[in-house]
């Protein structure tokens, strides 16, 4: 069940644009538009796995977290039920976040490895990281009217990231996604610019240049669909195009 349609929730944001990305993510934590999803967070939250029975859940919608002044944009899929949901920052405290903050480390994005709450004192440079829907989704799947819903979040997102110049897309899911927003935002008139592929790359008629990857899902990992090596040749990519140098 969701609670609003899409236009209005186009409506609902332009009344109130925010002005940062501070206040954006202020907005994005009091949304309770996808009752589903809601009530799927809030469950989780309540009932916790056993191995995270003495933490206090986050339980609402995910924060995007990052450098403001970033000039690389990481696209995700959405916030994992006891990972993100848990911790509250994105890509915190589950497989796919052990997987790729050594990554953005080495690849000079990010001060620290190891990703566990956030108050563990990580900080990224030049990188801002987001996903495609803001809750966490029964079975990690978010629906096509949800993911809607949460669209106008992106769109605001990449309105005040002023000095964005890159957008890596973690699978296709997020690529669809960023696709949908240079569509409703007539960046392309057309989605057969570029095809998803783990290393694809196209440059977008507005400047933007789109990398994209294999999602870092321990199903991806643990199989050897997406190797370490792989993944850090995507991020030393994403630098080279921006013209900084690692750490």
């Amino acid at each position: 069940m969701v609670s609003m349609g899409n236009s209005a929730v186009v409506t609902e944001i332009a009344a109130r644009a925010p002005s940062t990305l501070e206040e954006l993510n202020a907005q994005v934590i009091a949304c309770q538009r996808c009752t589903r999803l809601r009530e799927h967070c809030q469950t989780v939250a309540s009932v916790r796995r056993r191995a995270y029975a003495a933490w206090d859940y986050w339980g609402l919608p995910v924060p995007s977290f990052g450098d403001p002044a970033a000039r690389v944009l990481l696209l995700g899929l959405a916030p994992g039920a006891h990972g993100s949901n848990r911790t509250g920052r994105p890509f915190t405290g589950d497989g796919s976040g052990d997987f790729l903050y050594p990554v953005l480390h080495e690849a000079g994005f990010a001060s620290q490895p190891i990703a566990t709450s956030r108050e563990d004192g990580m900080r990224l440079r030049n990188l801002w990281i987001t996903s495609v829907a803001r809750c966490a989704p029964p079975g990690n799947k978010p629906t096509t009217e949800e993911l809607k819903q949460c669209a106008p979040w992106l769109d605001e997102e990449i309105r005040l990231l002023t000095n964005l110049r890159v957008v890596v897309c973690l699978g296709r899911i997020a690529f669809d996604g960023l696709l949908n927003w240079a569509q409703r935002n007539q960046v392309m008139a057309s989605r057969r610019l570029m095809d998803f592929g783990h290393g694809a790359e196209a440059a977008l008629p507005n400047g933007l240049t789109v990398i994209t990857s294999y999602h870092p899902s321990l199903q991806n990992t643990n199989t050897g669909k997406l190797t370490r090596p792989m993944f850090l040749d995507i991020f030393k990519r994403a630098r080279e195009i921006v013209g900084t140098k690692g750490r």
